[in-house]
């Protein structure tokens, strides 16, 4: 077989600069469709079964992130489902991975993808349980289906959301959510049929399936950041944000969690609002009791390494948790998970993977149930 490479599927993205040997594949990261942004790639190798493969990533020194390929290694799959990390270095230009596969067809990619297809079966298996509903919001700039997953009865006393994929890349988001929704459908998770007797969960598992789709890091059909787009969303740049926005002013809200991946850090921790103005103090000690609790829930996180208070200023209500935070006076993070690996629980095979980020999913109903009355 000949070389060749192809980035014709969902959330493919690669530009091919030579692929006639597989000892000297030269590559350029794609921009976003409607963006200048650079990071994400997902692609897939055939005709290189039992061969030393070099591939080079030419432009990976102007990537948006890229402080992220330090200390990175990328994803590869010969199925699409079970992914393993494959030797990466970076000399601050360019990118280059190593890899002799074993066989004919195989797949890289930034991280391990979530598929539209699974998201749609996510939503199909939630369908079909009596506890929960999936609902209609909208749709996208590319007219995708924007759903709404309702686990609870909506009369309940507390309203909890949680909003994933922002970004399109962070693909570990929606598997964190796979990993909540499937516990709090679990029937013999007793902390899920605790929260359950209280709580009504509103669970957005992708905000942005047509950057998804497209192969994108952070934008969406129109080239928008939809985690700027909090205060004013438009029907035209933003629909996304626009019907999530108005179903939780619909219905309020007393935690918000909204779900992402960071490119640089190799921790995962949240990022609070202690920088908006009308923070109270009793906010203040219901973030902190939160945090406490999902370290305590969780080894996987932490709140050592992070983000400062100082990296949000003037566009800082233009971000989701800090705009529902505001005007709702509630607890409301923005959680990060590394595209490397977790480096206080390391796994050389695998990194930070999908199963892990259902793991963590699964591990915040603790904290929300024991900050219910705080």
């Amino acid at each position: 077989m000949t070389i060749k490479i192809s980035q014709n599927f969902d959330s493919g993205a690669i530009d091919v600069l030579r692929a006639d040997s597989a000892a000297s594949i030269e590559l350029n990261l794609r921009k976003d469709s409607h963006a200048d942004i650079r990071q994400w790639f997902h692609f897939r190798l055939q005709g290189a079964r039992g061969q030393a493969v070099t591939m080079r990533f030419l432009n990976a020194g102007q990537a948006t992130y890229a402080k992220g390929y330090e200390g990175y290694n990328a994803v590869a799959s010969y199925d699409s489902e079970n992914w393993f990390r494959v030797p990466t270095s970076f000399d601050g230009e360019v990118m280059t991975i190593k890899h002799t596969p074993d066989l004919d067809s195989v797949y890289y990619a930034y991280f391990e993808p979530y598929s539209w297809e699974r998201h749609l079966r996510l939503l199909g298996e939630v369908a079909e349980n009596p506890a929960a509903r999936v609902l209609d919001l909208g749709s996208t700039v590319d007219g995708r289906d924007m759903n709404l997953v309702v686990i609870g009865e909506p009369e309940a006393e507390k309203k909890i959301w949680v909003i994933a994929r922002q970004h399109p890349g962070e693909a570990m988001a929606e598997w964190f959510v796979e990993g909540l929704v499937d516990s709090l459908l679990d029937d013999a998770n007793p902390i899920s049929r605790k929260l359950l007797q209280r709580c009504c969960f509103y669970i957005v598992p992708n905000m942005n399936p047509d950057g998804s789709v497209r192969g994108n890091l952070r934008t969406n059909a129109a080239g928008a950041n939809l985690n700027r787009e909090w205060m004013t969303p438009t029907q035209e740049r933003s629909p996304e944000v626009l019907c999530v926005k108005n179903k939780i002013h619909e219905t309020g809200v007393d935690m918000f969690f909204d779900i992402h991946g960071d490119e640089a850090l190799p921790y995962n921790f949240v990022a609070g609002n202690e920088m908006l103005e009308n923070f109270t103090p009793e906010q203040a000690a219901a973030q902190k009791a939160f945090i406490e609790r999902y370290k305590n829930a969780s080894p996987d996180f932490q709140d050592t390494y992070g983000y400062a208070a100082s990296k949000y200023k003037e566009d800082m209500l233009t971000l989701a948790s800090k705009y529902v935070g505001h005007h709702f006076q509630c607890l409301a993070l923005t959680l990060e998970m590394p595209f490397k690996d977790n480096a206080d629980l390391p796994d050389a095979h695998v990194g930070w993977n999908g199963a892990r980020s259902a793991a963590l999913g699964r591990a915040i109903l603790q904290p929300i149930l024991l900050s219910l009355d705080a």
